[in-house]
């Protein structure tokens, strides 16, 4: 018999380690719809006979599968950006309510999993917080290399809200948007503001390029660009083959600085030129175009850009025809208007060196040829912002914000950051309520343990105190400033009262600091002591 019972005292204990372990539900959280960036979906390619393989992210047979089925040309009359081989289609994943698509890029890869991770854990921390995936969680994955307002997205986009408000019982919906996905609710909420105002309560941007993002648009057109750092990068995609997909890519175009803005720091596309005078003698000099004389520069640089594909060989050049589609939607963005009944906010990143200023060649090795710079090697002035997007861009959203935070994080980085994570999950006022935290002013001291005794000693009353709090400390405003670093200390002080008609009153406070210590926050130990006398 006593094993029997020890045995359901085991199965007890583990029925409730189970139990535990299962995240909380909550229904009456209003639903979340996750919107990526460029490159944040999923990719699958169909042919003719119905075969569906993945495209992006893949490792095995990446860059030729890339180069074969994702390659494509930019078609003027559509605004659409068409597969080069013509029995492929391209489809977004919808499985887990679209959060398939934009959770782990490649579900297959285990080493390095980190690299093609998106949100999976912002998924993951949501679900703690009560959220449950088809109920009041979904993603919205789409073709990244189209333009942000074609038409084709927006209806899918428009579908998605729609089923979600009505699944849910006609609750209005809250977005999440991370980079270039900002641009695309943009669009979205400027061409169809009723159906936005209808079925959205608040959005939420994360390192959106609101005025393009410079310095790493610029050396992505004309020299490819890197989404996996490291000994990974062996195994994805070339350089090379990215820069021919983005060259016809509208929504890269879109990213591209914004003409028209008023930049504290105007953004430029420098080269160092070597230049011959009426006697033949060369000199060499720095020269600077701002964002619409560089395009003239990048015109030239890429007129006799070529790919071999399916035997033939076919023209990229820089693509005026996409250019002038990507201004028109920059003019359609430019005059975006909130609808009253929305609340906007916006998190940016801060702290990391952020391209702005590209520069080609130096004064020892000049450009004698616009054609070098496609191979030449690139030295960036850099700004403060995330790493991609600057600061500067990402907050001048143009509309009318609740809020708008800076946080210490990098671009792909801020939609895994514990300090976003908090900043959400009290905008969403998901989770455990945090009545102690202002994500606009980020400097907050949280009680974490609190005792206090009182006792009376003749005609005495003494009080003793002690607390422990965790200070959470870093730059909201946009600023440079790194998180606040205090030192070790220790300190006391002691105050005394005393009234004609009022008890003496004395206190006195002993002051602990630690500081950060790998990875811990700051923490402060207080203990005081008050006394009254003739209590």
């Amino acid at each position: 018999m006593a094993v029997l019972e020890e045995l359901i005292k085991s199965v007890d204990l583990w029925l409730k380690l189970v139990k535990k372990q299962q995240p909380l539900i909550n229904p009456n959280l209003d639903p979340v719809l996750l919107v990526p960036g460029i490159a944040g979906s999923i990719l699958n390619a169909v042919d003719e006979n119905g075969n569906e393989e993945r495209v992006w992210v893949r490792i095995l047979g990446a860059d030729h599968e890339f180069q074969k089925k994702l390659w494509s040309r930019f078609d003027p009359s559509t605004g659409k950006t068409v597969s080069l081989d013509e029995k492929t289609n391209i489809i977004v994943p919808e499985d887990r309510y679209g959060l398939y698509a934009i959770d782990v890029l490649d579900p297959d890869m285990i080493i390095g999993c980190d690299g093609v991770c998106y949100y999976h854990d912002m998924i993951e921390e949501m679900i703690k917080w009560g959220y449950q995936e088809g109920k009041t969680l979904f993603g919205f994955g789409y073709d990244f290399r189209q333009s942000n307002r074609l038409q084709e997205t927006l209806d899918k986009f428009s579908e998605k809200l729609e089923s979600i408000y009505t699944s849910s019982g006609e609750k209005k919906l809250n977005i999440i948007t991370h980079s270039m996905g900002g641009l695309l609710v943009k669009c979205f909420m400027c061409l169809h503001s009723d159906i936005f105002e209808k079925y959205v309560n608040s959005w939420i941007a994360i390192a959106a390029p609101f005025q393009g993002a410079p310095g790493y648009i610029t050396s992505s057109l004309l020299n490819g660009m890197s989404f996996v750092e490291g000994w990974e990068g062996n195994f994805f995609i070339s350089k090379w083959s990215m820069q021919q997909l983005l060259i016809e890519c509208p929504s890269i175009y879109e990213l591209m600085a914004c003409p028209d803005f008023s930049w504290d720091i105007v953004p430029l596309l420098q080269l160092w030129a070597e230049k011959q005078d009426g006697s033949g003698e060369f000199s060499t000099m720095l020269e600077s175009y701002e964002p619409s004389e560089a395009v003239i520069l990048m015109n030239k640089a890429l007129s006799g850009n070529m790919v071999t594909y399916d035997g033939m060989q076919l023209s990229l050049p820089f693509n005026l025809e996409i250019l002038k589609w990507a201004n028109e939607t920059r003019k359609i963005l430019s005059n975006a208007k909130l609808p009253t009944s929305v609340k906007f906010y916006n998190i940016y990143g801060i702290n990391e060196a952020t391209p702005h200023t590209v520069c080609y060649g130096s004064e020892e090795a000049p450009i004698s040829d616009l054609e070098q710079l496609l191979c030449a090697q690139i030295k960036y002035i850099c700004v403060n912002g995330d790493g991609t997007v600057p600061a500067e861009s990402a907050k001048a959203d143009g509309l009318d914000a609740v809020a708008r935070v800076g946080v210490p994080a990098d671009h792909r980085g801020i939609v895994c950051d514990r300090h976003v994570f908090r900043i959400l999950r009290h905008w969403l006022k998901a989770g455990e309520p945090d009545p102690f935290y202002n994500p606009v002013n980020d400097y907050v001291i949280l009680p974490t343990a609190f005792e206090i005794e009182q006792h009376h000693e003749e005609s005495m009353q003494v009080t003793s105190l002690k607390e422990e709090w965790e200070i959470i400390s870093s730059a909201s405003d946009g600023s440079h400033s790194k998180s606040v670093d205090l030192p070790a200390m220790m300190g006391s002080l002691s105050v005394s009262c005393e009234g004609k008609e009022q008890p003496l009153e004395e206190a006195q406070a002993t002051v602990v600091v630690h500081p950060q210590h790998e990875g811990r926050r700051h923490h402060v130990e207080i203990r005081a002591v008050g006394i009254t006398m003739g209590a």
